[in-house]
């Protein structure tokens, strides 16, 4: 959830969460992930983050502020300034002000790193955050209605929709074989689904 919660129609960029569901919790803003904290690096107090974001280089940008999150979605440290940050093959190399050896860090890692919705950039054409999808209408292309989104969960293998259909709820997995279209304007979810997920 692209992963600060921020998807776009296709696959979701977001790393295992060790079969482990989590679900953000309310703070006085709502909290997105935006990374997921791996092994010091160096002796410099750099952290290796695996993105969660689709505009990292805005989001771990110098002077930025993070939180640290354990995998409750509980706020457990904070706010982290950025200091300095590289991106570092598939990963990136973060930095921040006040932490500067490897033992400031090292308690941190398979933490994720979280920031206020309201302070990342907003989603692109065909693109949502996460938390937004609760409520969407769910239509096939030819405009039938299918359900309502009623809950978003994160898995090991995805994130998975649960939808409450005419007859009786069904798991759609957030996936752009199913989802064609992201609507995020109307607030539905253009889906192609196999034969016997909704009424079988």
């Amino acid at each position: 959830m692209d992963w600060e919660g921020r998807h776009a129609v296709g696959h979701l960029r977001r790393p295992a969460q060790e079969g482990r569901r989590r679900r953000v919790t309310e703070e006085p803003a709502r909290h997105l992930v935006v990374g997921r904290l791996r092994k010091p690096h160096g002796l410099k107090g750099d952290c290796t983050v695996f993105p969660l974001t689709s505009s990292p280089a805005v989001v771990y940008a110098p002077g930025r502020l993070v939180w640290l999150m354990n995998l409750k979605g509980e706020i457990v440290g904070g706010p982290l300034k950025v200091e300095r940050s590289r991106a570092y093959r598939r990963e990136w190399l973060i930095a921040f002000r006040g932490y500067p050896g490897r033992e400031a860090v090292q308690g941190w890692f398979d933490l994720l790193l979280s920031a206020p919705a309201d302070t990342l950039p907003s989603p692109e054409e065909g693109e949502v955050y996460l938390h937004e999808l609760e409520g969407f209408a769910i239509q096939d292309e030819a405009g039938n209605g299918l359900g309502v989104v009623t809950k978003i969960d994160e898995t090991i293998t995805g994130v998975l929709l649960e939808v409450q259909g005419k007859k009786r709820e069904y798991v759609l997995p957030f996936k752009k074989e199913f989802v064609k279209t992201v609507d995020r304007a109307g607030r539905r979810l253009i889906v192609d689904l196999p034969e016997g997920l909704v009424d079988g």
